[in-house]
């Protein structure tokens, strides 16, 4: 099972640390939701004005989730006895994975989240320290405690505290794995009550799952657990506790390998390669198989479907098809629970998460996570589980989960319009950023060659290791071999010939580049000596030159030259699209909008027919990465007023664009504020958008320049960027201050086909 989207080695170690200690060390900071600009902001938000919020919630206890954070805040709470895979390393070393946790829970569901790490074993101070913190949370999501202890301190924070306690490496695990198991025995046309299981494992998350799976229908009777010691029958007494006891079988089967003959289903929570063709063999018709353990499977799928082509199967890696992740689950459900006051999370809103899930992966799949996993996403034998992209989860499982709650009775508020309450949902995320995420998948499924011009450059080196080892396509380097090499062991590459170097000085591609390029140029001033010195010496045309011949899909260059220099060394080799101009734009990415401003690398003037050309292409973008487009063209003029002597462009383009008829919203000429602010609708009733913009054409490229750089400095989301468009060939010119992720980023964009 999987906490994260990706769970193979897709960096280096160094890679990994420079991302945890960058900028600010670690993956959370702090922030006012509330202004405090003011004297008056500081006295309202601390004294004196924080005495009336106090006065009111010790009068009415309730009334902490109306005048606090209470009420969206989640505590992740560890010991560090069971890390990931990694064993009992402790508390300290358990708090990048916990901190991480709060990341996924923010980032999914929109839930705050603070880590908290104890030192200590002692499951009785564990149990006193987070019940004692009950005042300040709305949850507690209790990680890597090992079992049995993480048994005991569940249920003693269940029954002691008055708000959900939910230890996910159990039910977040046995959630998903439920709704794949439904979803499987759909596809195979069995009945849950019907279906025999073989769970191997006897863990923490194993009783959890075998726990919840028979609480979807499927018989006591028709269970078999197995640990080290074989089978737990009853009877056993070896290894045994409560816990263990609750499941034992009655049967004479007592090793794995027997209890696998005819059985349906296994489950495998336990240790990697235990189980082999044949023993898949002896399985029933259409075995469903959930080889689970990471990052090593119980058995690899390609060895189970050698075995049995029938056979459905799952694992918790990111690299087969129907990956059980928990990331699936436990943000949507705190966010249902912490929505209705849920004073715990039971089995019945455990069961609509598990129902809500594999529902979900039953329905035609958006076209942004189907464009991202290649296209092949539709429900059956690979696909029983939804992609943990799916835009709609935040809308679907929170709202199943508050259902439960109120249904069971454990809900203090309930909703009583369920319809505005999935609207909220929805509007809580930026569905761009799953889009955004969505493609990397597609990069994935592409699997294009990107050639790095810049390859001696340390931050290209491990750009192009994280490419690679990310799965987004081939990185190719043009570079010398020496200095390459050498910076291979700086940043630790234990695999140095997996990447393809071409050194301009001695490839063999020299010979016919310079023949394409002396043909191109020799009529506009270029001797051969000058087209040979130039594909010697200079990488972005050497690099070029490559996309030109075919020996590669797409270019990235740009940390060593300003934008400007870099596209006339390409514009030498690479033309525009026929009868259109480049252009580049950034793309803003909040907590919950997306919008995308252009032209801001290219042309200083565009005129009107410029710029209604950058509004399509813009736009195409926009889609590409979920957004339905509104186009504002900007101005300080609103619909002429104030008049001005640069405004002929603007009215051009939208009357090219009022022929056209693109089938997007656009409007203007309009000021940044009418763009986006709908309060200024009722001013400008005519106004054609139907809400805030979200594709900003300005006039020039002096605006959208020092709009992008502002909102990339003093913005609180993220910036990327530019991307250029209108080349015939993927070209992307990163800024000279990239760092590896933002080089990726373009590289991974322009490989996915975002980029056309």
């Amino acid at each position: 099972m999987s906490d994260t989207p990706a769970e193979r080695p897709i960096f280096s170690d160094r890679e990994a640390l420079l991302f945890h200690s960058a900028r600010r060390p670690g993956k959370i900071e702090i922030i006012a939701s509330k202004p405090m600009a003011t004297q008056r902001d500081l006295s309202l938000a601390y004294s004196p004005g924080v005495a009336v919020p106090v006065q009111a919630i010790a009068d009415d206890p309730s009334t902490a989730y109306d005048y606090t954070a209470k009420g969206n805040l989640v505590a992740v709470i560890s010991n560090g006895t069971a890390i990931l895979g990694m064993g009992n390393l402790g508390a300290l070393a358990a708090k990048p994975v916990m901190e991480g946790k709060a990341v996924l829970f923010k980032r999914f569901a929109d839930v705050d989240s603070i880590d908290i790490e104890l030192k200590t074993e002692d499951v009785d101070r564990i149990i006193d320290a987070v019940e004692l913190m009950e005042p300040t949370f709305g949850g507690i999501n209790l990680e890597d405690i090992k079992a049995p202890e993480c048994f005991i301190i569940e249920q003693t924070l269940r029954e002691r505290m008055n708000i959900p306690v939910f230890h996910d490496d159990q039910h977040g695990t046995a959630i998903i794995t439920a709704a794949g198991l439904i979803n499987a025995a759909h596809v195979t046309g069995r009945e849950l009550a019907d279906i025999r299981v073989v769970v191997n494992g006897a863990g923490a998350a194993a009783i959890a799952c075998t726990e919840l799976i028979k609480a979807l229908g499927v018989r006591h009777d028709h269970v078999i657990m197995c640990d080290r010691e074989g089978v737990i029958y009853k009877g056993r007494e070896k290894g045994m506790d409560q816990w263990k006891s609750a499941h034992a079988a009655e049967t004479d089967k007592r090793t794995l390998k027997e209890a696998l003959v005819g059985a349906d289903v296994f489950l495998g929570l336990s240790a990697a390669n235990v189980l082999n063709g044949d023993d898949v063999k002896a399985m029933a018709p259409s075995p469903i198989i959930f080889a689970m353990a990471n990052p090593e499977p119980e058995i690899r799928p390609e060895v189970a479907k050698a075995a049995r082509p029938d056979a459905i199967i799952a694992t918790g890696r990111s690299d087969y098809p129907n990956q059980v992740n928990n990331v699936i689950g436990f943000p949507f459900i705190f966010r249902g629970a912490l929505d209705v006051r849920a004073t715990k999370i039971n089995e019945e809103m455990k069961v609509a998460a598990a129902h809500a899930i594999a529902e979900l992966a039953r329905e035609a799949v958006p076209d942004e996570v189907a464009a991202a996993y290649g296209g092949s996403q539709s429900f059956g034998a690979d696909y029983i589980i939804p992609a943990p992209f799916d835009p709609r989860l935040i809308e679907r499982v929170p709202s199943a989960v508050a259902q439960a709650a109120m249904d069971s009775g454990v809900a203090k508020k309930p909703i009583f319009d369920m319809d505005a309450y999935r609207l909220e949902l929805r509007a809580r995320l930026n569905p761009a950023s799953s889009a955004l995420a969505a493609s990397f998948e597609a990069a994935r499924a592409r699997n294009r060659r990107v050639v790095f011009a810049e390859g001696e450059q340390e931050v290209v080196l491990r750009a192009a290791v994280s490419f690679r080892t990310s799965g987004y396509g081939v990185p190719l380097l043009v570079g010398r071999e020496e200095p390459i090499r050498e910076g291979f062991a700086r940043i630790g590459v234990n695999d140095p010939e997996n990447y393809p170097i071409y050194n301009s000085a001695n490839s063999p591609l020299v010979p016919a580049m310079v023949e394409q390029l002396y043909d191109r140029l020799q009529r506009k001033g270029y001797l051969r000596r000058d087209v040979q010195r130039m594909v010697n010496n200079e990488r972005n045309v050497f690099a070029a030159l490559m996309l030109e011949m075919g020996e590669a899909d797409a270019m990235v260059s740009g940390v060593t030259r300003h934008f400007h220099q870099v596209m006339n060394q390409v514009r030498l080799v690479v033309d525009p699209v026929e009868d259109h101009t480049p252009f580049g734009f950034h793309i803003f990415v909040g907590r919950s909008s997306t919008f995308l401003i252009a032209d801001t690398t290219v042309t200083e003037r565009p005129s009107g027919a410029q710029l209604a050309d950058i509004a399509v292409k813009t736009a195409g973008a926009a889609r590409r990465i979920g957004l339905e487009p509104r186009v504002a063209f900007l101005s300080y003029s609103n619909f002429g007023n104030p008049p001005g002597s640069y405004l002929g462009a603007l009215h051009e383009a939208v009357a090219i664009l009022d022929e056209l008829r693109p089938g997007f919203e656009y409007e203007g000429e309009m000021s940044v504020d009418v763009a986006l602010n709908r309060s200024m609708a009722a001013v400008y009733p005519f106004n054609r958008l139907t809400g805030p913009a979200n594709v900003l054409v300005t006039p020039g490229l002096q605006s959208a320049n020092i709009a992008a750089k502002l909102l990339k400095e003093l913005g609180g989301g993220r910036v990327i960027g530019p991307v250029l468009m209108n080349m015939r060939r993927s070209v992307q010119v990163v800024p000279m201050t990239s760092t590896a992720t933002d080089i990726v980023t373009l590289a991974a964009l322009a490989a996915a086909g975002v980029v056309q």
